[in-house]
């Protein structure tokens, strides 16, 4: 992911030192809330002392690390993306660049709906194990030995008892979206959804329910990987954490929620999307979808 000459810039955080882990994990540990100084050590190169003293105030949400080094492996934050030209954008492009001089792996998940307090250990802990299977799996391939299935499309047994992907992290709330339609809470038992991959590189999920015949409950988040792999195709991960984010808002549903999008400006939404696919990375599958 980086080079030797990178890596050393990167400051092992001690076990026995500073915060406790919040948690341990299949030979990493993971810390909450450190700052971008706690990271790396000293000003990278090509760092003024003016970003440094910026950046390095800085947090992550979370920070996982190898438990025999304690070399970060990948620094995540989740939350809502910054709004552009904003100063929160700024800032963030700023630690971006001060985290690529170092060569600190960064994950951000861009949401209005998820948090890293309420999803973050769940998110981390599925991408700490679906890097650790495409590593040890092979998952490369060849005629005469095919790759294994991949981590996201394992089959097993579902909370609803059906048989499907285990590690589709929006299982629950696909499954929450049936009770809610046998308890004529909302008009459709299916999250629906949708994927892309920017140019720039950000992968976007979407998911949505459709909460009334006209009007639908939305989600949409992204997904940027630097330096970094999630160990699963980004923009898959991306409409999972959607899927994620509809369960989140459909325990707290009321039917007059301000926040509801009309199913004729979803599909107009999608629509304009689809114009854009020579702006996306393996172009716009789901034209089926631009049909109201």
């Amino acid at each position: 992911m980086t080079s030797s000459d990178e890596r050393g810039w990167l400051r092992p955080l001690p076990a026995d030192g500073g915060r406790d882990a919040l948690f341990t994990r299949a030979g990493h540990r993971v810390y909450a809330d450190r700052r971008l100084s706690e990271l790396v050590q000293g000003r990278p190169p090509g760092v003024t002392g003016s970003q440094w003293s910026s950046a390095s105030r800085a947090s992550f949400d979370l920070v996982v690390c190898a438990a025999d080094s304690g070399r970060p492996v990948v620094a995540v934050e989740i939350g809502p993306p910054a709004l552009p030209g904003s100063a929160e954008q700024r800032a963030e492009r700023l630690k971006d660049a001060v985290s690529a001089a170092a060569g600190l792996p960064v994950l951000r998940v861009g949401s209005p709906t998820l948090r890293a307090a309420d999803q973050g250990r769940r998110l981390v802990e599925y991408v700490i194990d679906a890097r650790d299977y495409a590593s040890g799996a092979g998952m490369g391939g060849t005629e005469d030995d095919p790759a294994p299935v991949g981590f996201r499309d394992i089959l097993g047994r579902l909370p609803d008892g059906r048989t499907g992907p285990v590690n589709d992290l929006g299982a629950l709330s696909r499954a929450a979206a049936v009770d809610a339609y046998v308890a004529g809470r909302v008009a459709d038992p299916i999250v629906r959804a949708l994927h892309v991959r920017w140019a720039d590189g950000r992968a976007e999920g979407w998911s949505w329910l459709q909460v009334r015949p006209d009007v639908c409950l939305v989600e949409c988040v992204s997904v940027t990987e630097q330096r970094v792999s999630c160990g699963v195709d980004a923009a898959r991960l991306a409409e999972d954490l959607a899927a994620v984010a509809v369960g989140v808002r459909l325990r707290g549903l009321e039917p007059d929620d301000p926040a509801l999008r009309a199913r004729a400006d979803l599909t107009a939404e999608i629509v304009a999307l689809s114009r854009r696919r020579h702006e996306l990375v393996g172009g716009f599958a789901f034209d089926h979808l631009c049909v109201d």
